[in-house]
C-alpha cells in the first residue's frame, strides 16, 4: 500500500489560512520525537513494557486545503474522478465573498452524497435545527463550533461524522 493510500483524506474548506494551519498541526503526524526520558519514567513506574509502538500506528491523515466553496467542490469532483475520494470535509459555515457552508454543501451532496462533512464556526446563518431539517439528520453531518480543541477535530477525524 501506497504512503497515499494508507492516509485518511481530509478537505479542510475555509477562507482563513489560519484554519488550514490549525486543521495541519492537528492533523498531520509530526516528526517523531525522542521519548527516551519518558519510557525512563514509564519502566521506573510500571516495569519494562513492550507494548509502546512509538506512534506507528497512529493514524494518518492527508490534508487539503480550499478557501472557497466552489474550490472545495471542485477539489471533491477532482478526486472522485481521480478514484481517490475524500472521506471528511471541515466546512465553515461563513466564506465571504463566496458561496457559505449551506450552499456548499447542498452541492457537495449534489457530487457526492456520502461526503461525511463537519460544519465548522463561531457564527452561524443558520441554526443546527435549519441545518438538520434541510439535509437530515445523519451520520454523514456533524457541527464543530470554533474556537475548537485538538481533541475534538481527531475524535471526528477518526471517528467520522
Amino acid at each position: 500500500m501506497s504512503t497515499h493510500e494508507s492516509k485518511r483524506r481530509i478537505l479542510v474548506i475555509d477562507d482563513s489560512e489560519a484554519i488550514h494551519l490549525d486543521f495541519r498541526r492537528i492533523l498531520q503526524e509530526e516528526p517523531p520525537r525522542s521519548r527516551d526520558e519518558l519510557d525512563q519514567l514509564e519502566e521506573a513506574l510500571f516495569g519494562e513494557t513492550h507494548s509502546r509502538d512509538n506512534g506507528s500506528d497512529k493514524p494518518m491523515f492527508e490534508v487539503d486545503s480550499a478557501f472557497q466553496g466552489q474550490e472545495g467542490v471542485a477539489k471533491v469532483k477532482e478526486a472522485l474522478a481521480a478514484g481517490r475520494p475524500y472521506e471528511m470535509a471541515f466546512l465553515d459555515y461563513r466564506m465571504p465573498p463566496g458561496w457559505n457552508g449551506a450552499e456548499t454543501l447542498r452541492r457537495l451532496r449534489q457530487v457526492a452524497p456520502s461526503l461525511r462533512v463537519v460544519l465548522c464556526s463561531a457564527y452561524s446563518d443558520y441554526s443546527w435545527a435549519q441545518v438538520i431539517q434541510e439535509f437530515g439528520d445523519s451520520h454523514l453531518l456533524r457541527e464543530l463550533r470554533k474556537p475548537f480543541n485538538r481533541q475534538a477535530v481527531r475524535h471526528l477525524a477518526l471517528n467520522g461524522a
